[in-house]
């Protein structure tokens, strides 16, 4: 179960950082792919909800740094929890994805260097 927890955390984070950038990436990608028009620009209608998206990112990574880091592990003796490389492939997974996030999160203010 805390497993899933720690998944879940994750997982919502990695949705709310999608959410907020899209406003710029996804523009930023169509111009990429070489998708252009005067409607491209009508792709940053979710501007507005920019901060709630970072937020909600900032949040569930904190919540998976909690538990993964902050709340001791309770497992039975011969579970996958048990073994100590589990936890630290969770953990490594956790720093690739929240670097992976804040990249993402940084895209809006990188994005007019590229167009």
């Amino acid at each position: 179960m805390a497993r899933l927890t720690e998944k879940s955390s994750l997982i919502a984070s990695v949705l709310a950082a999608i959410g907020a950038s899209v406003c710029c990436v996804g523009p930023l990608v169509l111009l990429a792919l070489g998708i252009g028009g005067s409607w491209v620009g009508s792709l940053t209608a979710m501007e507005p909800y920019r901060p709630f998206f970072i937020g909600m990112t900032l949040l569930f990574l904190g919540l998976a740094f909690r538990k993964l880091y902050l709340v001791p592990q309770v497992c039975t003796p011969g579970t996958p929890c048990a073994d100590p490389r589990t936890r630290q492939r969770q953990r490594l997974t956790f720093w690739i994805v929240t670097v992976l996030l804040l990249g993402l999160l940084a895209v809006p203010w990188f994005a007019p260097l590229f167009y």
